[in-house]
């Protein structure tokens, strides 16, 4: 479905999100046969990568490489790379899974970096081959990477991941630079400070540092004191070496994203301000950067939309019953006061539902009571055939599917808006069909359990 106008007469006061869900039920991308859908606002990201990459040139000094590597966990859709790829931006990647995404959607080696605390030979192997950054994530990865670079020799950009251990955020879950926290090397752990320099002095080969210390609910300041952790380290190895070794930093990504309005704050610009303050030799040439936002880059721009199959009550409370729960929306419906999400009420028709709010349970289609991505909200009552819709879905909710009750994934279309009220589509990702569901599900080895006696 590349390139489907849809032209309704324009309705005022309508917004581009507005279009599009009623565009997209107009059309059939939401309806009784596909009963949720995701949307994904592409002059949205195209501006929010434009304002990732003006907020840091607009600081750093000419000249300096600055990569903004995607972290593909986010949206792990071929098309979304493609998209971002044609914006400037590269892919941080951490499973083989999300590497061929990339190279898929042919993102060059010289811009995907590849982190994860597991990476297998196989995966060290291939990253080192085809010359892709490296982030090693603890000693033993690093004894690997040394039997592969002495028996291999690479020009992979190479170099250590460091836990500053500064502290969480509002969300424990989500929080990587934590006393205990599972990624990179504890740098204030006893010995390890010293541990990281003397791996630095022994391999001339390692070039780069890593620390990610942003998440959702982490505050700018905090974020900022990880990036400073780094640059100090690296000044510290540089000053030993007596020459620059460490040529680049990666600082990771992680900005929070508001997810109670349609505003975007924290800003990319607002970030960098704070970098510039806590760390104002970051900008100056010293380092290569490289950033790996995810959520904050799409967050904002995607939506999903599910009809209403049923509404009933209980307990004297409404509750619409949708197709989105926690097969889309598995972090909102398993840990909503971490993860909310705000909803909209569309008709029938796909327009915005106009009525008193009348306070209501949003729930999914999943077979448990918990299945609810919203609970006791108000909004103008939804009935059988309207349309619930999930905000700020862009990151992680496309792509990121819960296979409770064996639910097919749902399409995925990216949009364009003008002002005359045309919307324009493209697929992104086709709604699975029962058949590959099936198949996806050993359905083409039904027979061989019963061999087994």
């Amino acid at each position: 479905m590349t390139g489907l106008t849809t032209g309704s007469p324009t309705v005022p006061g309508l917004t581009d999100r507005d279009r599009a869900v009623r565009a997209a039920v107009e059309r059939g991308l939401v309806s009784p046969a596909a009963p949720v859908a995701g949307l994904l606002d592409v002059a949205g990201v195209r501006r929010s990568a434009a304002e990732l990459r003006s907020a840091f040139a607009e600081f750093t000094d000419a000249g300096v490489p600055v990569l903004h590597a995607f972290a593909v966990k986010a949206a792990s859709l071929v098309p979304v790379l493609r998209l971002l790829a044609d914006e400037g931006l590269g892919c941080e990647v951490a499973s083989p899974g999300e590497l061929a995404l990339a190279r898929a959607a042919h993102v060059p080696v010289r811009c995907t970096v590849l982190d994860s605390p597991a990476k297998t030979p196989a995966e060290l192997r291939e990253a080192l081959a085809l010359g892709i950054a490296v982030n090693i994530d603890n000693p033993e990865e690093l004894a690997r990477v040394d039997a592969l670079v002495g028996s291999a020799p690479t020009g992979a950009p190479l170099g250590l991941r460091v836990n500053p251990q500064l502290g969480g955020g509002s969300i424990g879950a989500m929080s990587t630079a934590t006393d205990t926290s599972k990624f990179g090397v504890a740098l204030r752990d006893e010995g390890a400070r010293e541990w990281v320099v003397r791996a630095y002095l022994d391999r001339p080969w390692l070039t780069r540092l890593h620390g990610h210390v942003g998440s959702q609910g982490m505050a700018l300041p905090l974020m900022a004191d990880g990036v400073r952790a780094l640059f100090d380290l690296a000044e510290e190895v540089n000053a030993r070496a007596g020459r620059t070794q460490i040529d680049t930093l990666d600082i990771g990504g992680g900005l929070p994203v508001n997810f109670s309005s349609d505003r975007v704050t924290p800003t990319y610009r607002e970030y960098v301000e704070v970098l510039r303050e806590r760390v104002p030799g970051l900008f100056r040439g010293r380092y290569g950067l490289v950033t790996e936002f995810g959520r904050s880059l799409l967050a904002k721009h995607g939506t999903v939309v599910a009809r209403v199959e049923y509404a009933k009550s209980a307990g004297g409370r409404p509750i619409a019953v949708t197709h989105a729960g926690a097969q889309v929306a598995t972090r909102t419906v398993f840990v909503p006061d971490a993860w909310p999400l705000r909803v909209a009420a569309y008709d029938a028709r796909g327009l915005p539902k106009e009525g008193p709010p009348v306070a209501q349970d949003v729930a999914g289609p999943c077979c448990f009571a918990g299945d609810l991505v919203a609970e006791n909200r108000p909004l103008p009552l939804l009935e059988s055939g309207d349309h619930a819709a999930l905000l700020d879905t862009g990151a992680y909710y496309f792509s990121t599917h819960f296979a409770y009750n064996s639910l097919p994934r749902p399409g995925v279309y990216g949009y364009t808006a003008d002002p005359s009220g045309a919307v324009r589509f493209a697929t992104v990702r086709t709604p699975q069909t029962l058949e590959e569901l099936t198949a996806e599900s050993g359905g083409g080895h039904g027979e061989e359990l019963r061999t087994l006696r």
